[in-house]
């Protein structure tokens, strides 16, 4: 009888692979959003925002509609949060598909969700008092150098396709100028819900009525900019599938993913979006980008992984004497390597930029 113990093996959960597969899913839905939006050239992309996050928001609150009228007390306690969280879920879609339509497909998409886990941080320092690890100023370092060759390659003319490179280099900077604003609205709101949750709000009911109130919102931009979405049936068909397939089946598959994985594999694997929304620019819309424009959506990435990427855990002995695990580990879908360089959720079930 062999009396030493063998070490146990953390068993693999059996629906880790379908969990990855949900996520993965999920951001392939959302890095297609930019390119959809590229099928209605006749609706302006504040109506495509507008349609997108105001209906696929109210749809998100209908599907909540019970457990926000079991949390209305605890909801009614922080209204001032929930406010904050609507005016921001208003605020992201337009700026958005905004810098999308100035900058590109490519470059908008990668601004957008490359800036706002820098901007979760930072309101994170604000306003939580984490302070900010040596990983998370390292993560910046890559994601402004990449914006900054972004900029570059606009003023070249990159980031349009062919027909428009030539005299858009003023418009693609005020488009990343955009994007950067959404990165900032996206990090709000998904600050916002995790301060939500945190105070004891169940997540399905604290995004119901922030998604929501946000949604309702962006109704009044809708009714004033919607009305080329009803000019055709193709317009109207890239409205429905905004609304219904990355906004909301995008959340839904999402939410079974984080179900089955640790949410540090889920961000992880949300790093497919940007790669999926600059190919498609590509080869589907026919943008076209010099090399420094290439090299720059890479450090964006780079930027990304490095805060997403769970770190290596260390080993710190207690007072009992017993080690125990220090380091970054899942935190909520996104992650600001705030902290310690440990992940702190700003936004459990928020989900990703692009899909938000």
């Amino acid at each position: 009888m062999d009396l030493q113990q063998q070490p146990r093996q953390a068993p693999v959960h059996p629906g880790a692979v379908s969990g990855a597969l949900l996520v993965l899913a999920a951001s392939v839905l959302w890095g297609t959003t930019g390119t959809a939006a590229t099928f209605a050239p006749d609706a302006g992309p504040l109506a495509i925002g507008a349609v997108a996050m105001g209906v696929g928001g109210l749809l998100q609150a209908l599907t909540a509609l019970r457990p926000m009228g079991r949390a209305r007390l605890q909801l009614q306690g922080q209204w001032k949060l929930v406010l904050l969280g609507a005016v921001a879920v208003a605020v992201y879609p337009l700026a958005f598909y905004s810098s999308m339509h100035l900058a590109g497909v490519a470059v908008g998409a990668v601004v957008s969700i490359g800036s706002a886990p820098l901007a979760s941080a930072l309101i994170e320092r604000a306003f939580d008092r984490h302070r900010l690890s040596v990983r998370w100023v390292g993560a910046a370092l890559l994601g402004l150098s990449g914006t900054a060759l972004l900029c570059f390659a606009a003023a070249q003319g990159g980031g349009h396709s062919a027909g428009t490179a030539g005299d858009a280099a003023g418009g693609t900077l005020a488009g990343i100028g955009l994007g950067l604003l959404a990165g900032l609205t996206y990090a709000l709101y998904s600050w916002a819900a995790h301060r939500i949750i945190g105070g004891g709000v169940p997540a399905r009911a604290a995004m119901g009525a922030m998604f929501g109130a946000g949604g309702l919102l962006l109704m009044p931009v809708l009714l004033a900019t919607g009305a080329p979405l009803l000019a055709s049936w193709g317009n109207a068909a890239v409205g429905a599938y905004m609304a219904l397939v990355p906004m909301f089946a995008g959340y839904v598959l999402f939410g079974l993913g984080l179900a089955r994985v640790r949410a540090s594999t889920a961000t992880t694997l949300s790093l497919a979006e940007p790669v999926v929304a600059a190919v498609l620019a590509v080869l589907v819309v026919g943008e076209r980008l010099p090399l420094q424009g290439w090299i720059g959506i890479m450090l964006v990435i780079a930027s990304l992984a490095v805060l997403t990427i769970p770190g290596r855990r260390r080993r710190v002995k207690t007072d009992a004497g017993v080690p125990a695990a220090k380091g970054s580990g899942g935190g909520a879908p996104f992650t600001s390597a705030s902290s310690d360089g440990a992940g702190s959720g700003a936004g459990s079930g928020a989900g990703s930029p692009g899909g938000s």
